[in-house]
């Protein structure tokens, strides 16, 4: 009986042994795992201010955009003005030059038709 009991408790041991090697596998699995997870959060976290920053980036640049091409609209508007207002200047050279051809058309008309009648009186 005393035999028995030795190898029980031997038995109990070597049980205890093995569950303490479980365990501490367990335990050292579970480590590596919060481990893992951790580093897989900085990553995440990292990653979301990456697109943080781009995202902000974007954001300025599309408020750049929007900047120039309100600027470029305006710009464009004045450069329309400015064209319209020569072509009216431009236009009222035109008629200014045609009013003084038409007079001088009509002075040599005058003139030729009093060189008519010089030389009809002749």
């Amino acid at each position: 009986a005393v035999v028995s009991t030795q190898s029980t408790g031997e038995e109990e041991e070597e049980e205890e042994e093995e569950f303490l090697e479980i365990f501490e596998k367990l335990e050292g699995e579970l480590d590596e795992l919060e481990h893992e997870e951790h580093e897989e959060h900085d990553d995440e976290e990292e990653e979301d201010e990456k697109i943080h920053e781009i995202l902000e980036d974007l954001e300025e640049e599309l408020d750049e955009f929007e900047h120039k091409e309100h600027v470029g609209h305006e710009e464009e508007e004045e450069e329309e003005e400015e064209i319209h207002e020569i072509f009216e200047e431009l236009e009222e050279e035109l008629d200014e030059l045609e009013h003084e051809e038409h007079e001088e058309y009509e002075e040599e008309e005058e003139e030729e038709e009093e060189e008519e009648e010089e030389e009809e009186d002749e």
